[in-house]
C-alpha cells in the first residue's frame, strides 16, 4: 500500500464510506450516487453509476464476496440536495434499501446500477415504519419521525453482541437520526440486525421510478445504545475483531448536556439487555458502550473526539485500519485513505 491512497475526484457529492477486500486487494468507495472500485495502490478499476438516492456506508461480506451498502431515497433536504447536485428534476418516493453489489463484475467505468445486472436491493420495512412514524418532543407535542429516524447510513457485518468473533455473522444497519434539540426521544443510536443468509428470496434489481418493497417483514433484532443525539446518526459503522467492538463514527451532536463525541465504540462482548430507554416511554434491547477513551462523568458516556472516520472507516481485524480523510479539489469531491493503528487514548494513530 502507498500512503495514502488517493480516491480520485468524483463530482459534487462527497465520499460516504469505504470497505476493503483484503484477499483480492481491492478497495471500494461510496461517493453518494456511485460506487468506485480501485486497487490498494490507487488504480481505478471501474465504477457503478446511475443512483439518484444516497448510497452511504458500505461493507464487504466475506461470505459471498459482495459489497453491501445503505441506500435511501427521501424527499427531505438531503434527498433534494442530491437530486440538485445531479441536475435531476425527478420526484422519487421515500424508500430504504440495502444495495448489494456483485463487485467481481465491476470491470469498467460508468456501469449502470439498474441496467448492467450488477446491483440488487432489499427493502427495509422497519426503517420506513419509523421514518414515517411519530415521536414526542419535550413539550409533549407529536412530532414526525419515530426516534428521530432520518433513514439509514451505517452498515457492518459482524457477530451478535455477546457472541465470539467466529460466531454467525449478521448485517447490522444503523439509523440516521435527525438533530433536534427539542426532543429527548432521539438520544440513542439504533442498530437493526439482519440474517442475510436467505436474502436471495428478497433481492430484486432496483427500478428507481418504480420502487419495490421486497424485504423482511421485521429485523432479527433492534438495539439501542445511549450516546446522546448526533447529527444524522451513525455515518460509518464497522466491526473490529481486534478490540471486539462496533465503531460508530458520527457527525457530532449539538445538545449541551452531552459530550458530543465524534466516535463511539459499542461493546461487542456485552450481550443486549432489556431495559427502560431514557427519554422514551418504552423498553428496548440496550447495548453498552465500551469503557474506553474519554468518560463524560455527567452523562456516563464514553467516546473520542477523533477527527476522521465519518466518511469511511475499515478495520482489518488485526489492529490496523483504513480511514478516509475527506477533501474537495477543483475537480470535485475526493478523499485520501490513510492507514492507522490502534491506540486506546486517541484511539488511532497513523501507521509508520
Amino acid at each position: 500500500m502507498k500512503q495514502p491512497i488517493y480516491t480520485g475526484s468524483w463530482g459534487k457529492c462527497h465520499i460516504q464510506g469505504i470497505t476493503v477486500d483484503l484477499k483480492k486487494g481491492f478497495i471500494y468507495y461510496s461517493f453518494t450516487t456511485k460506487l468506485i472500485k480501485a486497487t490498494l495502490s490507487g488504480e481505478i478499476v471501474g465504477s457503478v453509476d446511475g443512483l439518484m438516492g444516497h448510497l452511504g456506508c458500505i461493507d464487504f461480506n466475506e461470505e459471498d464476496g459482495r459489497v453491501y451498502g445503505s441506500l435511501e431515497y427521501k424527499n427531505d433536504s438531503i434527498g433534494k440536495g442530491i437530486l440538485r447536485a445531479l441536475g435531476s428534476g425527478e420526484q422519487l418516493e421515500d424508500a430504504f434499501y440495502i444495495a448489494i453489489f456483485d463487485v467481481d463484475k465491476i470491470d469498467r467505468m460508468d456501469m449502470d446500477a439498474e441496467q448492467d445486472g450488477i446491483m440488487t436491493s432489499v427493502y427495509l420495512k422497519e426503517v420506513a415504519l419509523d421514518y414515517n412514524g411519530f415521536g414526542q418532543n419535550r413539550a409533549g407535542e407529536r412530532v414526525p419521525h419515530r426516534y428521530g429516524c432520518s433513514g439509514i447510513d451505517g452498515t457492518a457485518f459482524g457477530p451478535m453482541f455477546g457472541a465470539p468473533d467466529d460466531a454467525k455473522q449478521y448485517l447490522f444497519v444503523a439509523y440516521g437520526i435527525y438533530s433536534d434539540l427539542t426532543r429527548e426521544d432521539n438520544d440513542h443510536q439504533i442498530l437493526l440486525c439482519y440474517d442475510t443468509k436467505d436474502w436471495s428470496r428478497y433481492e430484486r434489481p432496483l427500478s428507481q421510478r418504480s420502487m419495490h418493497q421486497n424485504g423482511p417483514a421485521a429485523p432479527d433484532g433492534k438495539f439501542f445504545i445511549y450516546t446522546g443525539n448526533t447529527t444524522y446518526g451513525v455515518q460509518n459503522l464497522e466491526y473490529d475483531a481486534s478490540v471486539h467492538a462496533y465503531w460508530m463514527a458520527v457527525y457530532p451532536g449539538k445538545k449541551p448536556t452531552f459530550p458530543n463525541y465524534k466516535l463511539f465504540a459499542a461493546d461487542a462482548s456485552a450481550a443486549p439487555r432489556k431495559a427502560k430507554l431514557r427519554g422514551l416511554a418504552e423498553e428496548g434491547m440496550l447495548l453498552e458502550l465500551k469503557h474506553a477513551g474519554n468518560l463524560d462523568e455527567k452523562s456516563g458516556i464514553y467516546g473520542w473526539q477523533f477527527s476522521h472516520g465519518d466518511t469511511g472507516l475499515f478495520a482489518a481485524g488485526d489492529g490496523t485500519y483504513y480511514i478516509s480523510e475527506h477533501h474537495c479539489s477543483e475537480a470535485g469531491q475526493c478523499s485520501f485513505i490513510y492507514q492507522y493503528v490502534w491506540n486506546e487514548k486517541t484511539p488511532f494513530i497513523l501507521k509508520d
